[in-house]
């Protein structure tokens, strides 16, 4: 895992984390639930990176519900900070876009 990533995972389990508007409309919106997200935390896969956001570091992991569907969700680092792990965005992932694994986009 990237040094990024690993950094996420460690704020997640310890607890520092926090819920963008935007994500929080989006966790509403696909039926998810944020302790879901934080417990599964610890069997996210990379997909994407995004070191050099404007708003700071972000990391796309690919999840899983509770039922076991596939779920997108980008975590960041606020700009300038080292905490908290925010919960920028979730979502379900199309399956016309992304590969059988949901980790490479077509």
């Amino acid at each position: 895992m990237s040094d990024l990533g690993e950094k996420i995972r460690t704020l997640i389990q310890a607890g520092h984390v926090r819920v963008s508007e935007h994500g929080y409309d989006e966790l509403v919106e696909d039926g998810l639930f944020f302790r879901e997200l934080v417990d599964g935390i610890s069997n996210a896969v990379i997909v994407e990176q995004y070191p050099n956001y404007p708003k700071g570091p972000c990391v796309l992991f690919l999840q899983r519900d509770s039922s076991g569907a596939p779920i997108h969700v980008v975590w960041g680092i606020p700009k300038g900070h080292n905490k908290p792990a925010v919960l920028v965005t979730v979502y379900r992932p199309e399956p016309e876009k992304w590969d059988e694994s949901f980790t490479r986009r077509l």
